[in-house]
Protein backbone atom coordinates (compact mmCIF):
# COMPACT_ATOMS: atom_id res chain seq x y z
CA UNK A 1 0.00 0.00 0.00
CA UNK A 2 1.45 3.33 -1.05
CA UNK A 3 1.93 5.96 1.61
CA UNK A 4 1.02 9.54 0.98
CA UNK A 5 4.01 11.86 1.16
CA UNK A 6 3.48 14.40 3.93
CA UNK A 7 4.60 17.88 2.98
CA UNK A 8 5.09 20.19 5.91
CA UNK A 9 3.40 23.56 5.92
CA UNK A 10 5.58 26.21 4.35
CA UNK A 11 4.91 29.66 5.80
CA UNK A 12 5.68 32.25 3.15
CA UNK A 13 3.25 34.88 4.39
CA UNK A 14 0.83 34.96 7.32
CA UNK A 15 -2.58 33.50 6.54
CA UNK A 16 -4.22 36.93 6.73
CA UNK A 17 -1.55 38.77 4.71
CA UNK A 18 -1.89 39.79 1.11
CA UNK A 19 1.41 40.40 -0.66
CA UNK A 20 1.47 42.79 -3.63
CA UNK A 21 4.23 43.10 -6.21
CA UNK A 22 3.98 45.77 -8.91
CA UNK A 23 5.75 45.72 -12.30
CA UNK A 24 6.11 41.97 -11.92
CA UNK A 25 6.94 41.27 -15.57
CA UNK A 26 8.78 43.24 -18.25
CA UNK A 27 6.61 45.33 -20.60
CA UNK A 28 7.11 42.75 -23.37
CA UNK A 29 6.13 39.87 -21.07
CA UNK A 30 3.06 41.79 -19.90
CA UNK A 31 2.07 42.38 -23.54
CA UNK A 32 2.52 38.69 -24.34
CA UNK A 33 0.39 37.62 -21.36
CA UNK A 34 -2.37 40.12 -22.18
CA UNK A 35 -2.42 39.03 -25.84
CA UNK A 36 -2.65 35.41 -24.72
CA UNK A 37 -5.60 36.28 -22.45
CA UNK A 38 -7.38 38.19 -25.21
CA UNK A 39 -6.87 35.48 -27.85
CA UNK A 40 -7.66 32.37 -25.78
CA UNK A 41 -10.92 30.39 -25.91
CA UNK A 42 -12.96 30.40 -22.69
CA UNK A 43 -15.59 28.13 -21.22
CA UNK A 44 -18.44 28.87 -18.83
CA UNK A 45 -19.29 26.71 -15.85
CA UNK A 46 -16.55 27.16 -13.22
CA UNK A 47 -17.99 27.35 -9.69
CA UNK A 48 -16.66 29.54 -6.87
CA UNK A 49 -18.25 27.13 -4.40
CA UNK A 50 -20.43 24.00 -4.60
CA UNK A 51 -24.08 24.98 -4.66
CA UNK A 52 -23.50 28.42 -6.20
CA UNK A 53 -24.16 29.23 -9.86
CA UNK A 54 -21.21 29.71 -12.24
CA UNK A 55 -19.93 33.25 -12.80
CA UNK A 56 -17.49 34.43 -15.46
CA UNK A 57 -15.51 32.33 -17.89
CA UNK A 58 -12.26 30.37 -17.60
CA UNK A 59 -9.36 29.27 -19.78
CA UNK A 60 -6.91 26.68 -18.44
CA UNK A 61 -3.32 27.46 -19.45
CA UNK A 62 -1.60 24.25 -20.60
CA UNK A 63 1.65 23.45 -18.78
CA UNK A 64 3.52 23.13 -22.06
CA UNK A 65 2.55 26.66 -23.24
CA UNK A 66 5.21 29.38 -23.11
CA UNK A 67 2.95 31.68 -21.04
CA UNK A 68 2.59 28.96 -18.40
CA UNK A 69 6.36 28.45 -18.30
CA UNK A 70 7.01 32.21 -18.13
CA UNK A 71 4.58 32.87 -15.28
CA UNK A 72 5.55 29.85 -13.23
CA UNK A 73 9.29 30.47 -13.64
CA UNK A 74 8.92 34.11 -12.60
CA UNK A 75 6.96 33.17 -9.47
CA UNK A 76 9.31 30.36 -8.49
CA UNK A 77 12.46 32.46 -8.98
CA UNK A 78 10.94 35.46 -7.16
CA UNK A 79 9.65 33.39 -4.22
CA UNK A 80 11.92 30.31 -3.94
CA UNK A 81 10.10 28.68 -0.96
CA UNK A 82 7.00 28.21 -3.16
CA UNK A 83 8.69 25.27 -4.92
CA UNK A 84 8.26 23.27 -1.69
CA UNK A 85 4.50 23.31 -2.31
CA UNK A 86 3.10 21.27 -5.21
CA UNK A 87 1.92 23.28 -8.20
CA UNK A 88 -1.82 22.77 -8.68
CA UNK A 89 -3.26 24.85 -11.52
CA UNK A 90 -2.92 27.94 -13.74
CA UNK A 91 -5.81 29.52 -15.60
CA UNK A 92 -7.31 32.83 -16.75
CA UNK A 93 -10.52 34.20 -15.25
CA UNK A 94 -12.52 36.42 -17.60
CA UNK A 95 -15.31 38.54 -16.15
CA UNK A 96 -17.64 40.67 -18.22
CA UNK A 97 -18.99 44.00 -16.94
CA UNK A 98 -21.71 43.44 -14.33
CA UNK A 99 -20.59 39.87 -13.51
CA UNK A 100 -20.86 39.46 -9.74
CA UNK A 101 -18.65 36.64 -8.44
CA UNK A 102 -19.07 35.09 -5.00
CA UNK A 103 -16.75 35.06 -1.99
CA UNK A 104 -14.82 31.80 -1.81
CA UNK A 105 -11.59 30.13 -0.71
CA UNK A 106 -9.26 28.42 -3.17
CA UNK A 107 -8.57 25.17 -1.33
CA UNK A 108 -10.45 22.40 0.41
CA UNK A 109 -10.95 22.40 4.19
CA UNK A 110 -8.24 19.78 4.67
CA UNK A 111 -5.59 21.48 2.53
CA UNK A 112 -3.57 24.66 2.36
CA UNK A 113 -1.61 26.56 -0.22
CA UNK A 114 -1.07 29.89 -1.91
CA UNK A 115 -2.89 31.67 -4.69
CA UNK A 116 -1.30 34.21 -7.02
CA UNK A 117 -3.39 36.60 -9.09
CA UNK A 118 -1.86 38.55 -11.97
CA UNK A 119 -3.55 41.57 -13.60
CA UNK A 120 -2.34 41.82 -17.23
CA UNK A 121 -4.38 44.80 -18.46
CA UNK A 122 -2.53 47.90 -19.71
CA UNK A 123 -4.45 50.60 -17.85
CA UNK A 124 -6.70 51.08 -14.87
CA UNK A 125 -8.24 53.94 -12.89
CA UNK A 126 -10.21 54.03 -9.67
CA UNK A 127 -13.62 54.30 -11.38
CA UNK A 128 -13.01 51.18 -13.48
CA UNK A 129 -13.66 48.90 -10.48
CA UNK A 130 -12.23 45.41 -10.82
CA UNK A 131 -10.57 45.11 -7.42
CA UNK A 132 -10.12 41.79 -5.67
CA UNK A 133 -11.90 41.93 -2.33
CA UNK A 134 -10.63 40.10 0.76
CA UNK A 135 -12.58 39.38 3.94
CA UNK A 136 -10.10 39.50 6.84
CA UNK A 137 -11.77 39.15 10.21
CA UNK A 138 -14.87 41.30 9.95
CA UNK A 139 -13.30 43.80 7.55
CA UNK A 140 -13.44 43.97 3.77
CA UNK A 141 -10.28 45.06 1.93
CA UNK A 142 -9.78 45.68 -1.77
CA UNK A 143 -6.61 45.24 -3.80
CA UNK A 144 -6.71 47.34 -6.93
CA UNK A 145 -5.98 45.59 -10.24
CA UNK A 146 -3.08 47.84 -11.20
CA UNK A 147 -1.53 46.84 -14.52
CA UNK A 148 1.27 44.28 -14.26
CA UNK A 149 0.54 43.57 -10.59
CA UNK A 150 0.94 40.18 -8.92
CA UNK A 151 -0.89 39.44 -5.68
CA UNK A 152 -0.14 36.47 -3.40
CA UNK A 153 -2.26 35.21 -0.50
CA UNK A 154 -3.03 32.14 1.58
CA UNK A 155 -5.58 30.07 -0.36
CA UNK A 156 -7.80 29.78 2.74
CA UNK A 157 -8.47 33.53 2.73
CA UNK A 158 -12.03 34.48 1.71
CA UNK A 159 -11.92 36.61 -1.46
CA UNK A 160 -13.77 37.49 -4.65
CA UNK A 161 -13.24 39.30 -7.91
CA UNK A 162 -15.21 42.33 -8.97
CA UNK A 163 -15.90 43.19 -12.60
CA UNK A 164 -14.69 46.22 -14.49
CA UNK A 165 -17.41 48.77 -15.18
CA UNK A 166 -17.21 48.77 -18.98
CA UNK A 167 -14.77 46.13 -20.26
CA UNK A 168 -13.62 42.57 -19.79
CA UNK A 169 -11.43 41.86 -16.75
CA UNK A 170 -8.72 39.21 -17.09
CA UNK A 171 -6.89 37.72 -14.14
CA UNK A 172 -4.31 34.96 -14.38
CA UNK A 173 -4.73 32.67 -11.35
CA UNK A 174 -1.86 30.44 -10.22
CA UNK A 175 -2.34 27.96 -7.39
CA UNK A 176 0.00 25.87 -5.27
CA UNK A 177 -1.71 23.46 -2.89
CA UNK A 178 -1.02 20.64 -0.43
CA UNK A 179 -3.82 18.19 0.34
Amino acid sequence: MATKKKIKRVEIIDETDVSVSDNFFTDKEQDDILTYCEDSPYYWGELDHVGLPPVGMVHNIPEEHEIHKLVRNKIETSIPPIVQIPFYRMYVNMFNPHDNPFFHVDCADDSHGYTFLYYPQKDWNLNDGGETQFLIGENLYGITPNPNRMVMFDSRLQHKATAFRDRVRFTVAIKYEVN
